[in-house]
């Protein structure tokens, strides 16, 4: 648990120390956006990655294994709970998805976002089998990662003019006080 926390201190103090700041003296609708994308983030981090820094001196300490380029291996040989390893994946990144082209100041393009997710999830499965020799690094978690990432930007897109109404709303209230 302790490896876990120093994590989340790292995060905090970076949000606290670099991106608050940042964001905050361009708006409160930014702070908010760009914050829930940074909680979310974390999050992800948390289920993927954690514990990270407390891994870093014993990345070279284990064996690589390389990324399972097989798509849905798991599914055609019935391994494991594939079916919940999927779905899982899929939702992951439906938040990203949705959340990425706000983040973009209404100019986050279909193409941007989905580029986004995958680079996110390449990361991602790049470094699992680095940081713990127990997480599997798998291209059917990146196929489904992308899949999540296109939900969210449909949601995004079916709820884009009520988002902007709401995030104006929120500038014209707090420029206000």
């Amino acid at each position: 648990m302790m490896k876990y926390l120093i994590d989340f201190m790292f995060l905090t103090l970076l949000y606290i120390c670099v991106f608050f700041r940042r964001w905050k003296r361009k708006s409160n609708d930014v702070l908010f956006v760009n914050t829930l994308m940074y909680i979310y983030l974390s999050f992800v981090l948390y289920f993927t990655l954690m514990p990270m820094i407390t891994s870093i001196p014993f990345i070279l300490n284990h064996s690589y294994v390389p990324m399972n380029l097989v798509p849905f291996i798991d599914v055609s040989k019935e391994r494991g709970d594939f079916l919940r390893q999927i779905i899982l994946n899929v939702i992951m990144t439906i938040p990203f998805g949705f959340l990425f082209p706000i983040t973009q100041n209404r100019k986050g393009s279909f193409s941007k976002t989905i580029l986004w997710v995958f680079l996110m999830s390449l990361g991602i499965e790049i470094l699992q089998p680095m940081i713990s020799d127990v997480r599997a690094s798998d291209i059917t978690d990146i196929i489904t990662n992308v899949m999540g990432g296109i939900i969210g930007y449909i949601f995004y897109v079916v709820f884009k003019p009520m988002i902007f109404w709401i995030l104006d709303y929120l500038k014209i209230k707090t420029s206000k006080i």
